[in-house]
């Protein structure tokens, strides 16, 4: 549970940062023109990297299509590769895909559902042994959209796994932050 100054430091960033930077859209259109579909599209998703003892590589591109001018929908895959050295066969790879909505509420701020179901190696502690399962994950939550350019720019994301099991997640808690860039 978050104590009230991790809350109270929260809404003050999301307050901050919905006021302190210009007011674009994520893509804008306007529905009276009827723009065609790759008008609508947008690109993007998460990348992250992390080397030492622990190497993760993570590869998560995505394409959505804005449905209304504050309404948009899309899909996504995932590939992750990780390998621990302090571990004989300490490698491995996750991959996946999910599909979300996003809905505008302030021209920076959004709400965001999405749905994922990831392959990956879980340890179960009946068999003491690891064995491929799918998991999967639905995050709601919200963020914040920071515009660079006409249509491009980096999205903050911070989620919660409504569905978190512990003992069958590759995600340590049910909380996830996420920053992706869109073109």
């Amino acid at each position: 549970m978050l104590s009230s100054k991790s809350k109270l430091a929260f809404l003050s960033l999301i307050f901050f940062l919905g006021f302190s930077f210009g007011t674009l859209a994520q893509r804008e259109i306007d529905l009276e023109e009827k723009p065609p579909l790759k008008d609508r599209l947008y690109y993007g998703g998460n990348f992250g990297m992390q080397f030492g003892t622990v190497t993760l590589i993570d590869i998560s591109p995505l394409v959505g299509v804005m449905i209304t001018p504050k309404f948009s929908s899309g899909i996504g895959v995932t590939y992750q590769f990780f390998d621990d050295r302090r571990y004989v066969g300490g490698q491995t790879s996750s991959y996946g895909g999910r599909i979300f909505s996003r809905y505008n509420v302030l021209p920076n701020i959004f709400l965001h559902g999405e749905f994922e179901s990831i392959n990956f190696d879980n340890y179960n502690v009946i068999s003491d042994q690891f064995e491929r399962i799918w998991s999967n994950a639905l995050f709601l939550g919200g963020g914040y959209f920071a515009p660079f350019g006409r249509n491009g720019g980096a999205n903050f994301t911070f989620l919660y796994n409504v569905l978190h099991d512990n003992l069958r997640s590759p995600y340590g808690e049910p909380y996830v932050i996420r920053v992706g860039f869109v073109l």
